[in-house]
């Protein structure tokens, strides 16, 4: 059973109990790191939280909601090991599976409705990575570059 870590902030808390459950619903294992109400706080905290999950391997994958997906996928995007990508259309949502091998996903809850959200985080679920030879080579560009930092 695949494991996803899943977190918002305040402006994507909603959205994310919509897609908890979504993914729960289609047979995933869910640990929400929270936020679990809408009274503000800072993105960072959950998206380093759902990112150190999913590079020690206690989560196959990461969801993250905030207001647009900008700040979680800066904030994720520090941990190294993470490829984060803001997703607000399918074709997106396939090619950053499919070419960038993308672990986490964002998303804008201010941005995109609830059913959008829900083909995105299946289109990304269920794309394979294609592993081509230039692929491969360009994510392993982008992991070296974390590790410099």
């Amino acid at each position: 059973m695949e494991r996803i870590a899943i977190g918002s902030d305040h402006a994507g808390f909603e959205m994310k109990e919509i897609l908890k459950q979504h993914l729960i619903d289609r047979g995933y294992s869910v640990t929400d790191v929270g936020t679990f109400s809408d009274a503000s706080c800072d993105y960072p905290d959950y998206a380093v939280e759902v990112a150190n999950r999913v590079v020690a391997k206690e989560a196959d994958k990461g969801v993250l909601i905030c207001g647009t997906g900008i700040g979680m996928s800066m904030a994720a995007n520090k941990v190294p090991g993470i490829r984060a990508a803001v997703v607000g259309d399918a074709f997106s949502a396939e090619a950053t599976r499919s070419h960038n091998d993308a672990n986490v996903l964002c998303m804008g809850a201010r941005v995109i409705d609830v059913e959008k959200a829900r083909e995105f985080l299946d289109i990304f679920l269920d794309t394979p990575f294609s592993e081509g030879e230039n692929h491969i080579r360009r994510i392993g560009k982008l992991e070296r570059s974390q590790s410099e930092q």
